[in-house]
């Protein structure tokens, strides 16, 4: 079920929203565990066994981390977790990929499982470790109740493309809670907003990219436009699911942690992984990174961890060589980054770095780099990924930019327009958000009742008109519901 789709805003988050807050508080975790169970099985009714096996597991080696007196019997259980977790996630998502990697390399033919991908079975496995290993660490309290377990794991607004929510984030929060008027109305206009970016710009754009792979008619502009949009297209659907998830989570009661911070305002790859994804970045950081020896060694052995952290990232989002590739991009710009910078200061260059001009060098070139990443991201494989980057470097047809053939691909104008519109004015939001400290809604909270109302009746009305809902409406899946 979709957050942008009719069965979810007309009667799922309705009957949801009327039973919360109609029963005790007593009861509102089991409503929530029953309503999120019947999300997911909405979308994966045959493998929610694999989630529910999942939970019941590791609610016991938590147990059992926590009562263990000896440290020896703690870490066996927290490598029992370890297993489930990751054995679960590793079976179901990687044993394709590292059976056809074996046969390649040794020659044989071993068949293919061709196993279905649960979903959401990235996000819910990384949540679960990070209660265990937590508890294990002492950082996080044992939970004895299976139902405040089972709410934390599958709770429906998060649930399938995160953000990730540790354990220690929201523990008190599970036991304890109440929902004030100002949560409800932050809540919900953080989800308008959220379902705004991916109704109104994360559709169309995505409407384009199909076009464009569709299309033999691409150019050196059309390739660019494609890298492009691909990149405006995954970080509105992802921060525009973020928003709704963050929003309802508000509703009911839980303070999500951020997961965009306007990364294309970033100067360089490293601040864009502060700014991007932060939730995925943290876990990363805090359970793989931090754990191989983190910044508290030699630089080549910092660098082996950084490398190995960002491969592991990007073999998390799929399991396919152009992941891996695409995580080692960034790895590897990053070594880059933080060796030139000490290059610049031994050879005593002098950079005006407090002008306008420099920080606009930065953020245009951060933008460059990572949406040439991207590419690996969305291809089907290296090779295609190469033959786009080449073309996007060799076809030049300037021609293009006046002839109208722009409109080939079949993009009405005014559609055009609207979401060239649309892209610039978020990302001036996004600019004035960042300089001033404060998000939208809040700002909105700050100013005169027919204000807030007038931007809200026309902000609803944008995603009526131009979200394209009837009787042709197709909800678009979410990117990360791969994952």
């Amino acid at each position: 079920m979709l957050f942008s789709s009719i069965e979810f805003l007309y009667y799922f988050l309705p009957v949801v929203l009327l039973g919360y807050f109609l029963l005790p508080k007593s009861l509102r975790n089991g409503w929530l565990l029953l309503v999120s169970l019947v999300f997911y099985a909405w979308g994966e009714p045959k493998l929610v066994w694999v989630m529910l096996t999942s939970i019941v597991l590791n609610w016991l080696w938590g147990i059992g981390i926590g009562r263990a007196k000896k440290q020896g019997w703690k870490r066996f259980f927290l490598v029992l977790s370890c297993l489930t977790c990751l054995g679960l996630l590793g079976w179901f998502k990687y044993a394709d990929f590292a059976f056809e990697n074996l046969n390649a390399l040794l020659g044989t033919h071993i068949p293919l499982p061709k196993l279905i991908l649960p979903i959401g079975i990235s996000f819910y496995s990384f949540q679960i470790l990070s209660y265990t290993i937590d508890v294990y660490r002492g950082s996080a309290e044992v939970q004895y109740n299976p139902v405040d377990f089972g709410c934390y794991v599958v709770l429906f607004p998060q649930l399938i493309a995160g953000p990730i929510v540790r354990y220690v984030d929201v523990q008190r929060e599970l036991r304890s809670r109440h929902t004030t008027p100002e949560d409800f109305r932050l809540g919900l206009r953080r989800f308008l907003f959220g379902l705004g970016k991916k109704i109104l710009i994360a559709n169309q754009l995505g409407e384009f990219i199909e076009l464009f792979r569709g299309s033999d008619e691409k150019s050196l502009l059309f390739y660019w436009l494609y890298a492009l949009g691909f990149c405006l297209h995954i970080y509105f659907d992802f921060s525009g699911y973020s928003d709704m998830a963050i929003g309802l989570g508000r509703i009911f009661g839980f303070h999500f942690l951020e997961n965009f911070n306007y990364p294309f305002l970033s100067a360089s790859v490293q601040e864009f992984w502060r700014r991007w994804h932060m939730t995925l970045g943290g876990w990363f950081r805090d359970y793989v990174y931090i754990p191989l020896g983190g910044n508290r060694c030699s630089k080549i052995r910092r660098y082996f961890n950084l490398m190995v952290t960002f491969l592991v990232s990007g073999l998390w989002h799929g399991a396919s060589m152009h992941y891996l590739v695409w995580g080692g991009i960034h790895g590897a710009i990053q070594i880059v980054e933080t060796e030139g910078k000490a290059l610049v200061q031994k050879l005593g260059w002098k950079v005006k770095k407090d002008v306008f001009s420099y920080k606009l060098l930065q953020i245009l070139s951060t933008y460059c780099i990572t949406t040439i990443a991207w590419i690996f991201f969305r291809a089907d494989n290296i090779s295609i990924a190469l033959t786009y980057i080449l073309r996007m470097f060799t076809e030049f047809d300037l021609g293009v930019l006046f002839n109208g053939s722009i409109y080939s691909l079949g993009l009405v104008k005014n559609d055009m327009t609207a979401l060239c519109f649309g892209v610039i004015l978020l990302f001036l939001t996004d600019y004035i958000r960042d300089a001033k400290g404060i998000r939208i809604e809040k700002y909105l909270n700050t100013q005169n009742l027919w204000f807030k109302w007038a931007v809200l009746l026309v902000f609803i009305l944008c995603i009526v008109i131009f979200g394209e809902y009837g009787i042709n409406y197709s909800a678009a899946e979410f990117i990360y519901f791969q994952f």
